[in-house]
């Protein structure tokens, strides 16, 4: 099967991160941070090693400020909930993924706080004005993504945190579609918290997601076993103990850290370069026929990421994604779980028919596509 669906998870997985998943089994397979011996200090290790490369890797404010979850949505969950006092005020984007959304209308819907949602435009000037004109008096807290989903928007992020701190708010990023794709500098853009998957641009294993933070006071929303001060009936404030209850899944850390180290080695910058190049080819290979409907709105192709997002005619979505499966090409059709980008694209009806390309793919897969398309199209 030719995979053109690593917006979804990446695939296939380096020969070296299922090694260091493999590996972890024999060499680290006991529970970090619980016991005194060998093994499990060796596991702890291999955790903390993680933590470091993922604090290195998006120039965070220290390993302990990064805390692991089982993906980017527990950790948006935790980071958004975790910060929100009653009254307060939220804006988000009009791109954002559900694992944004739904946690910002269940404050709202619990009369907890409430929330605006701001439009990003055809250029940065007119997302930046749009933000800005979304503030309140209580406005706390405000979360945007790096890159939509759905049709590769990539966000300002570095003019929107400055417009966010000159407000009195916090700036958070979901980064599950930047992460290891684009360039995510916590201090250089002005990152309060970050929200990553582990198993998408960074190589890894599913069920890895981390937070990162600038040493942030979060209240919590689960409490248990962290491996300290086990006589105190209160979760420990010292971080990361005290986003993180029981049990890690060390093996998959281990394979995580293998494929940030992997990720650095190529370079982002390399690999936005490749991976643009195969998406631009798709792009430009759809513009040419009749019936294909695409979303990109301006003409700069630096201001999206490395994804094709269209439609065949009247078909749903979904429809395509079939006919292309039943042929052998995997892409993501529907809704994409982000019902905010389809209204702001008008495609709430039809979906959109999603080709996120990686590394690995060769120029032949993206002509088999287009053939395909084509057969369909005219």
């Amino acid at each position: 099967m030719i995979y053109f669906d690593n917006a979804a998870t990446s695939y296939p997985k380096p020969v070296e991160v299922i090694k260091a998943v493999n590996s972890a089994f024999n060499l680290y397979g006991a529970n970090p941070g619980r016991s005194g011996h060998d093994m499990s200090v060796s596991a702890a290790n291999q955790v903390y090693l993680c933590r470091e490369a993922l604090d290195r890797f998006f120039n965070g404010f220290g390993a302990e400020f990064v805390s692991f979850f089982p993906n980017c949505t527990y950790a948006l969950n935790t980071a958004i909930k975790g910060i929100v006092n009653k009254g307060d005020h939220i804006i988000i984007s009009s791109l954002e993924h559900n694992s944004v959304l739904r946690p910002v209308h269940k404050l709202k819907e619990e009369n907890i706080a409430d929330y605006s949602v701001f439009k990003v435009g055809k250029a940065d000037d007119e997302t930046i004005e749009n933000f800005r004109k979304s503030f309140k008096n209580k406005t706390r807290l405000c979360v945007v993504t790096a890159v939509s989903n759905v049709f590769g928007n990539i966000l300002p992020l570095k003019d929107l945190s400055a417009i966010a701190h000159e407000n009195g708010a916090y700036f958070f990023v979901d980064g599950a579609q930047g992460a290891g794709v684009v360039e995510i500098d916590m201090k250089k853009q002005g990152i309060d918290c970050l929200c990553i998957p582990g198993h998408k641009g960074l190589l890894g294993p599913m069920g890895t997601g981390a937070l990162l933070h600038k040493n942030l006071d979060f209240s919590t929303i689960i409490e248990g076993g962290t491996g300290t001060k086990s006589f105190d009936f209160s979760q420990p404030d010292s971080y990361p103990e005290r986003l993180e209850s029981g049990t890690l899944n060390v093996p998959c850390i281990c394979g995580l850290k293998k494929g940030i180290e992997l990720v650095e080695a190529m370079s982002v910058k390399r690999i936005f370069a490749k991976e643009k190049g195969f998406s631009e080819a798709i792009y430009n290979g759809l513009k040419g026929m009749s019936g294909i409907t695409l979303y990109r709105e301006g003409s700069d192709a630096s201001f999206y990421a490395p994804l094709v997002s269209f439609n065949v005619k009247d078909l749903h979505s979904e429809q395509v994604s079939a006919y292309l499966n039943e042929n052998g090409v995997a892409v993501r059709g529907g809704f994409h779980c982000a019902p905010l980008a389809h209204i702001s694209y008008n495609t709430e009806k039809q979906g959109a028919v999603r080709a996120s390309p990686s590394i690995l793919n060769k120029e032949k897969d993206i002509n088999f596509l287009l053939n395909l398309l084509r057969k369909i199209a005219i």
